[in-house]
């Protein structure tokens, strides 16, 4: 698959060739991903969704540096040496209980040479771009999880990175905040307009956040569906879900995720059987 596909002509970010990654256990050896091939380009808002244990975050740590494949390659372009190539935001809550708000956000920017007054004016800014301006000083204790998780969503941006890389950063929220953070992230996604790989359980979210929905098949994980999502940039999540074209790609996608997750079930029923 190509950028064209896509919709964006930027060139690639992120390429993914024939990927794999098995991992031995004590009693069995699994192969979590097999021949995975995946393209990103430059400005695209990329979301993986599929069933859980399907390699979704084994790639995007792949992406990350953090994990090396067992086959293939992952390659990620790196344009400017000033900037950091990607930045991670994670499920938990990625936040240093022994820094303040502020210190937390500023510390990616000084370990990368950025000045002590600018990485406190670019902190700032987006702590209050987050709807956390006032809390600079404040302790992660005393925060809320979605205060928390804002804070690490400020971090990520505020080092300006060439592309983001965030799994399941919402996913530990309850509902009225993972709409208000859909709602801040989708925001800021569009005013910055950078490459982002967004790992998701929801398939509404990937909607609501993407440029393209990959879908990923059960264990062994693989690409079964890449989806273009037609509704323009800005968008307003209120208005796309009037939208029957959502629910039409919602059923879309969450068939294939569904087929994946009953294969899994009865191949694991099999397997115990």
């Amino acid at each position: 698959m190509d950028a064209s596909a896509t919709g964006l002509t930027g060139a690639p970010r992120v390429s993914v060739e024939g990927v794999g990654r098995t991992f031995v256990t004590r009693h069995a050896e699994v192969v979590a991903l097999q021949d995975v091939d995946l393209t990103v380009p430059e400005g695209e808002f990329c979301c993986l969704v599929g069933p859980s244990g399907c390699g979704k975050t084994t790639l995007l740590r792949m992406m990350a540096g953090l994990t090396r494949p067992s086959a293939g390659r992952v390659s990620v372009r790196h344009d400017d040496s000033s900037k950091q190539a990607r930045a991670v935001v994670f499920q938990e809550y990625s936040v240093f209980p022994w820094k303040t708000v502020r210190a937390n956000v500023e510390l990616p920017m000084r370990a990368n040479g950025v000045s002590r007054s600018e990485a406190r004016s670019r902190s700032d800014d987006w702590l209050r771009k987050v709807g956390l301006g006032g809390f600079e000083d404040a302790w992660p204790a005393h925060l809320s999880g979605g205060m928390r998780q804002r804070v690490a969503i400020a971090r990520a941006f505020a080092c300006d990175p060439e592309m983001l890389l965030m799994d399941e950063p919402l996913a530990a929220l309850d509902a009225q905040m993972r709409l208000l953070l859909q709602e801040q992230l989708l925001a800021l996604s569009q005013q910055e307009a950078k490459t982002v790989v967004f790992v998701t359980h929801s398939i509404e979210e990937a909607i609501l956040l993407g440029d393209r929905v990959v879908v990923m098949g059960a264990r062994p994980g693989r690409v079964i569906a890449d989806v273009r999502i037609p509704f323009e940039r800005p968008r307003s999540p209120a208005e796309v879900r009037k939208e029957e074209l959502f629910s039409q790609l919602h059923e879309q996608i969450w068939s294939l995720v569904k087929r994946e997750v009953e294969d899994q079930l009865k191949s694991e029923s099999r397997e115990s059987a």
